[in-house]
């Protein structure tokens, strides 16, 4: 057998060499040509003394692949265990999927799936497993357009959902920060351009009906408007309008956090958003190289507050 340094290969010279090629062939198997074409499966130890596995290329489905790949997990996961590592995990390309009931066999369970890709894990302690589940919530965000000149907010009705008076918002976009959620959402789904003043609000809210299963976290962001004329989304919006706050207030329609909204932007129109914002600031991560940043949202700090 050969094996890279830190586990796990499945190398031409095992495969592709072996004393009984010919035997394979007379059996129906792949042909050396073909069988050369999938390069060594990659792995790596991450800093919690796990292993990362890569089995890309192994797109072609036969017998043969899939015993070796057996023979392969099972004696690297016995020197895994035996070196004390923690977590295993396997990422999958679609194209590789005949792979997983295989690694099934080995123990190996579905830790996340999205777009093209799988993610099997498992936990090789005998103690109970600490690997961190997958995403356990959904960020959306709302953009609460304030005209303050004429206390108007902007708000909606869905298609889906006509009976809910709303702001309007949605799903929060991998690596999109959440002011450009709200300016993106709110100018699909009405045309008006606007600006990220604060966040007023959130919602936590446990076994969504929309979350398969997940808890969702809605933010609502205050947004000034840059421009008034509507253009709805046909798709998605039954109508939009700017509508007085009282009015949205006292609406049959707007669900008990809509009126809650509504009395937080009435409170800070009466005695200042100061008093009811949480502002946004920009700090760095400094443990890891490139810096990295990250935003915070709280109550605004006295002035002489830097840090």
């Amino acid at each position: 057998m050969l094996c890279c340094r830190r586990g796990f290969v499945i190398c031409r010279r095992l495969i592709f060499n072996s004393p009984c090629q010919t035997q394979r062939k007379s059996r129906g198997y792949c042909d050396q040509k073909t069988m050369l074409e999938y390069p060594p499966v990659r792995d790596k130890v991450d800093k919690y003394n796990g292993i990362w596995l890569d089995v890309g290329y192994y797109s072609q489905c036969n017998e043969e692949i899939h015993k070796q790949f057996s023979i392969m997990l099972k004696e690297s996961l016995a020197r895994w265990k035996s070196e004390n590592r923690n977590g295993i995990w396997m990422k999958v390309p679609i194209q590789s999927s005949h792979l997983i009931p295989v690694a099934a066999k080995h123990g190996f369970q579905f830790h996340h799936a999205e777009g093209d890709l799988a993610v099997l894990c498992r936990w090789l302690p005998e103690s109970p497993s600490r690997l961190p589940g997958y995403a356990t919530h959904q960020v959306g965000v709302a953009g609460c357009v304030i005209n303050e000149k004429t206390r108007e907010l902007l708000v909606v009705k869905e298609k889906q959902m006509p009976r809910i008076l709303k702001v309007p918002g949605g799903l929060s976009n991998p690596g999109e920060d959440l002011a450009e959620t709200a300016v993106r959402e709110v100018f699909e789904e009405t045309g008006i351009l606007s600006e990220f003043k604060a966040i007023l609000t959130l919602r936590q809210h446990h076994n969504h009906p929309n979350a398969f299963g997940r808890s969702d976290i809605y933010f609502v962001c205050r947004l000034a408007p840059l421009t008034f004329d509507l253009s709805p989304c046909e798709e998605e919006i039954l109508y939009c309008e700017w509508m007085r706050i009282d009015s949205f207030v006292d609406h049959a329609d707007t669900s008990p956090f809509g009126k809650r909204l509504g009395h937080l932007v009435k409170h800070g129109l009466d005695y200042g958003f100061d008093r009811v914002d949480m502002v946004m600031d920009e700090l760095n991560f400094p443990y890891k190289v490139p810096v990295m940043y990250y935003k915070v949202f709280h109550r605004p700090l006295q002035s002489d507050v830097t840090e």
